[in-house]
């Protein structure tokens, strides 16, 4: 029997999900000059849940009489609400927790501690029996080593501070959030399951909101673009396609994939903001092209 390769489709799902997060970056930057963390990722969160609805009513709409008559058991259901908290919970805190790290610390250094996801997923995924080729553990450092030059800046220091510390759980929760997709994406509608971790996520930012920000309609009016950007593509596009894209591949393989936000976020800032690439951040793009392109290599023995 032959081993089962990472389907193409898949993998272009997920960079095209990195692709969009990384250009949301510039998105949540400008954000936070009219509204806080927790409002920003409330209502984003929310938007992006009302995006997926019609796409819901539209997708659900039986295509045959088969369909028609096929029951819906109860514990399809159980298993598609049971994965939508889990990821809506543990998306909260994640962004949350990658929302005030960043107050605290370089967006460099931010962006470098929270792709580290790409070292904890396979770690993470040893003690679950989900093995890795070794072109994988190779594509990992390479990748280690781009996000190094694209991210932090020569002779910058790397103290372990507040911000650090606040990212570093953030990349921990992003890790065990795409192990959970892993779990529940092959068992599930993986649109309906996006749609239900966001409004859990929106929910419970909710009371934090209120309680420690003082969201002003005006403020939430003049950041209008950001949100829309961040509700709709970034949430209800972006997340979905995650879930989609993380059906049948190995999570070590799409922690790598995604980690290119990295990279699109730095391509982002020198086309649309006019930003410079520099010989090391270039240098770093290519390192994690390379890397991404070798975790793609089947394992033969």
């Amino acid at each position: 029997m032959k081993k089962e390769t990472v389907p193409v489709r898949n993998s272009l799902l997920l960079l095209l999900t990195a692709t969009i997060w990384g250009i949301a970056f510039v998105a949540q930057s400008v954000s936070m000059d009219y509204i806080g963390g927790f409002t920003f990722n409330s209502i984003r969160s929310l938007i992006g849940s009302l995006t997926l609805l019609p796409v819901i009513l539209l997708l659900s709409k039986p295509k045959s009489a088969e369909e028609k008559n096929r029951p819906q058991t109860s514990s399809n259901q159980k298993i598609l609400i049971t994965g939508g908290i889990c990821c809506g919970i543990i998306l909260c805190l994640a962004s949350n927790f990658q929302q005030f790290g960043i107050k605290y610390t370089t967006v460099g250094k931010a962006g470098f501690i929270t792709a580290c996801y790409i070292i904890i997923v396979p770690v993470i995924g040893i003690f679950l029996r989900k093995k890795c080729s070794p072109f994988i553990w190779i594509a990992v450092i390479l990748s280690l080593c781009g996000l190094y030059l694209l991210c932090l800046t020569p002779g910058e220091g790397f103290a372990i501070g507040k911000g650090e510390l606040l990212v570093l759980v953030c990349a921990f929760l992003f890790s065990i959030h795409i192990l959970v997709i892993d779990h529940f994406s092959p068992l599930v509608d993986g649109v309906k399951m996006s749609c239900i971790q966001f409004f859990v996520s929106g929910i419970l930012s909710l009371p934090f909101m209120f309680v420690l920000e003082t969201p002003r309609l005006v403020a939430v009016a003049a950041a209008w673009m950001p949100l829309l950007y961040a509700g709709v593509l970034s949430c209800g596009v972006a997340y979905t396609l995650q879930i989609l894209g993380q059906k049948n591949v190995n999570p070590a393989v799409a922690s790598l994939i995604l980690s290119l936000e990295s990279c699109f976020s730095v391509l982002a800032g020198w086309i649309i903001l006019g930003e410079r690439l520099s010989f090391r951040e270039s240098l770093g793009c290519i390192l994690m092209f390379l890397a991404i392109i070798l975790a793609q290599l089947p394992d033969k023995k």
